[in-house]
């Protein structure tokens, strides 16, 4: 077990919050303070974020959930993601004149999903006001943030571009002309007045749950339903395709969708049940690379030694590759969940590991999926070239590191949050005039491509890389865990989570552990490329490491030490001390509590 950490662990018995940024923090934190739960300390830390990190979310975009109630005794998926608009079909997109939907603009809007995924988390888990998660949020983007560094380098470079093409983006992020210098305090007071408009329309109704209720009204069939709306009906903007694009969301599509609640997909592995959305989400490869590695005496490898790291890849590779041949919407596509969960199966894929690094794409063949899976092979190798992007990027104009962000909560009370909030980043698409935020990107996870389960249809929720988690520990709910990172993220969680259970390294040891993913299977972000055999790895570990990997056949891409993973983590014992711990990568994610 390892001695020393970055950090410390953080550990009491009143309550933990751990997030990507520190500000957000202390903001969930607080809300435990006044009363609050867990479910309200993760909304209110929610709402910050989106002024904190806006090249990360925004009130346009997306959130699952993973939640434990104390009073239900269950754990749920809560499912802020938007589906496809009514217009969004692979007949119009054709007609546009591409063959994938870009990474940017209008064209890769879905319906804005994260507000209505808070909304229902507040009105049927928490206990607060509106006004009072709200409030911290409005303060920030009316009196100002200090700008991150990577907040100021990424509007600086989009400057011209949002000049050019997208000039409400332009006004927003380079008040008076210029980009907001990093560490100086940099406002919205738009997107201030927005919320405070909807606090206003919320507490004209009497009663918590109406002023929720009231909230989501005017968002999805109110004011901002409207802006959005007019907006979308004239703007023609640039995107990542090289043309200008008319998007599809209308206020009726807007109007005529909720978040929902389901239960979530599980595991068990040596003791815990580890919990995941289901296949619309990227989840199950977690669990699948899970059910591979069972079968290896994963206890017995040096957590940061060669062996672990060869085990870990190649596992990811098989899950992955399925999950590009079978994953999609449940409520459109039948996903194969029972074989690919199956011990038999499973079996038949941790066969194919060997010695050395596989670099063909290979996924499974379940029965009766035969034609599904040579049509998938066929497309990826259509589009599929060298090189690859991992996150929602707009690196033909600006250097983009990161792509989302995370919340971990327990409360002294044992209720818990996992929540992985994202899209809707300043990079998305353009402004919405007079409501201080843009739209997001996320239909870019479709295909055009008929007969997939991740083909566009209006309707579908895009296949969504953001995957929080919940664990039980002997059928115990123990801990919330999770990471940005577009496909990275269950490549981080897998690690971290192994090196817990089978090496007893506490929350902040296991996070600091060197870290590495594999860049062998189709991004999910345009323009969906891959590198067989690819693995990007962090300096931390010993050059004899790297040279057994590169021995084996691994691609190497080693980046500067402490560079990859946002990993943040809260956990629960048995006797009720709570735990948390946040990665010191980039210097900004904490975890607090008491």
């Amino acid at each position: 077990m390892t001695e020393f950490t970055t950090r410390p662990e953080i550990t009491g018995s009143f309550g933990v919050v751990a997030s990507t940024h520190w500000i957000a923090s202390a903001v969930g934190m607080r809300m435990l303070e006044i009363g609050g739960n867990a479910f309200d300390a993760a909304v209110a830390t929610g709402f910050v974020l989106q002024v904190l990190e806006p090249h990360l979310n925004g009130p346009g975009g997306d959130m699952p959930a993973l939640v434990y109630s104390k009073q239900k005794d269950r754990i749920e998926v809560i499912c802020g993601q938007g589906p496809a608009p009514a217009g969004a079909t692979i007949a119009h997109y054709k007609a546009e004149g591409i063959g994938m939907i870009p990474g940017d603009g209008l064209l890769a809007t879905v319906i804005p999903g994260a507000f209505d995924g808070w909304m229902l988390m507040l009105r049927d888990y928490g206990r607060l006001s509106l006004r009072e998660v709200l409030e911290p949020a409005i303060h920030y983007a009316e009196y100002g943030h200090p700008t991150l560094a990577r907040v100021s380098a990424t509007i600086s470079g989009l400057a011209e571009f949002f000049r050019t093409e997208w000039p409400t983006s332009h006004e927003t992020w380079l008040p008076g002309g210029q980009a907001p210098a990093a560490q100086s305090l940099f406002r919205n007071p738009v997107l201030a007045e927005t919320w405070t408009r909807v606090l206003r329309e919320a507490e004209a109704r009497e009663g918590r749950e109406a002023q929720i209720e009231a909230a989501r009204d005017a968002f999805y069939r109110g004011f901002v339903a409207e802006a959005i709306d007019n907006y979308l009906r004239t703007a023609e903007v640039m995107d990542a395709s090289g043309q200008r694009h008319k998007g599809v969301l209308s206020a009726d599509d807007m109007a005529n969708w909720r978040a929902t609640v389901e239960a979530p997909l599980t595991y068990d592995y040596h003791g815990w049940t580890v919990a995941k959305t289901g296949p619309w989400g990227q989840g199950p490869v977690l669990l699948q690379s899970l059910a591979i590695l069972k079968g290896m005496d994963v206890a017995a490898m040096d957590p940061c030694g060669p062996d672990f790291v060869h085990a870990v890849v190649e596992a990811m590779k098989l899950a992955f590759a399925d999950r590009e041949v079978y994953y999609g919407d449940p409520d459109f596509a039948t996903v194969p969940l029972d074989v690919l969960l199956s011990d038999s199966y499973n079996a038949e894929r941790r066969a194919l590991i060997g010695s050395t690094a596989a670099l063909d794409l290979n996924p499974g063949v379940v029965p009766g999926y035969e034609a599904q899976r040579d049509l998938t092979l066929r497309m990826l190798e259509r589009v599929s070239g060298q090189g690859a992007v991992y996150e929602p990027t707009m690196a033909h104009l600006s250097e983009k590191k990161g792509d989302t962000v995370h919340i971990d909560v327990i409360d002294r009370e044992g209720n818990m949050v996992s929540v992985t909030p994202s899209g809707g980043w300043l990079q998305s698409s353009p402004i919405i005039p007079g409501l201080g935020f843009c739209l997001n990107s996320r239909a870019q996870m479709f295909w055009l491509e008929e007969g997939l389960p991740t083909s566009l249809a209006p309707g579908k929720r895009p296949r969504t890389t953001l995957t929080p988690s919940l664990a039980l520990r002997d059928g115990r709910p123990a801990m919330a865990f999770g990471t940005p990172g577009g496909d990275q993220q269950d490549q981080w969680q897998l690690p971290f989570f192994l090196r817990h259970v089978h090496h007893r390294e506490n929350l902040q040891a296991a996070i600091d552990m060197p870290l590495f993913h594999t860049t062998h299977f189709p991004g999910s972000f345009h323009p969906r490329t891959r590198e067989p055999g690819g693995v990007t790895i962090e300096a931390n570990y010993p050059a004899a490491v790297l040279d057994d990997l590169r021995a084996r056949g691994h691609r190497l891409t080693v980046t500067p030490e402490w560079s990859i993973g946002r990993l943040t983590a809260a956990e629960r014992n048995a006797d009720g001390l709570l735990r948390a711990a946040a990665t010191p990568r980039l210097m900004q994610a904490y975890a607090v509590g008491r």
